[in-house]
């Protein structure tokens, strides 16, 4: 099953996303960056990824780095995750990157480059219960002693 997705793209000559071709479909697919741009030592960098998506309501799309970015590049991302929400659609709402320069030199990023790989999920509604007492044998987490 797939979801259809209405985007529009803001460079023609760039491609729009797709899926790196295998055997099996991966996750998530690819966005081709729209300009060169030159991200300063410790600094964030704001990178055009040439699309604007209407997500249908129910379901956000993630932008997560490619798991080769930080070694190829030294870029990481700020934020761990972008969230796109279905709101966000306007004719002017290209989708941004942020990437964080970990390295000591300037990183060049070259237009036509695929740093940045996008998942969509269905997502639900939540309500909250609050409750006295949780349940009183937890898992517990990290912060919990033995």
């Amino acid at each position: 099953m797939s979801v259809n997705l209405k985007i529009k793209r803001f460079d023609k000559t760039v491609a729009l996303p797709s899926y790196e071709k295998r055997k099996y479909r991966p996750s998530c697919f690819d966005f081709v960056i729209r300009e060169n741009i030159v991200i300063a030592p410790k600094t964030i960098g704001m990178v055009k990824l040439n699309v604007a998506v209407k997500v249908p309501e129910g379901y956000a799309l993630m932008l997560y780095p490619r798991s080769s970015t930080p070694l190829r590049k030294g870029l990481i991302a700020p934020h761990s995750v972008g969230i796109c929400d279905s709101f966000y659609c306007g004719e002017n709402d290209e989708y941004i990157y942020e990437f964080y320069n970990i390295t000591n030199n300037d990183v060049e990023i070259k237009k036509g480059e695929m740093l940045v790989q996008g998942m969509l999920i269905k997502t639900e509604e939540v309500e909250f219960e609050e409750v006295e007492k949780m349940i009183e044998d937890g898992a517990g987490g990290y912060m919990t002693e033995k």
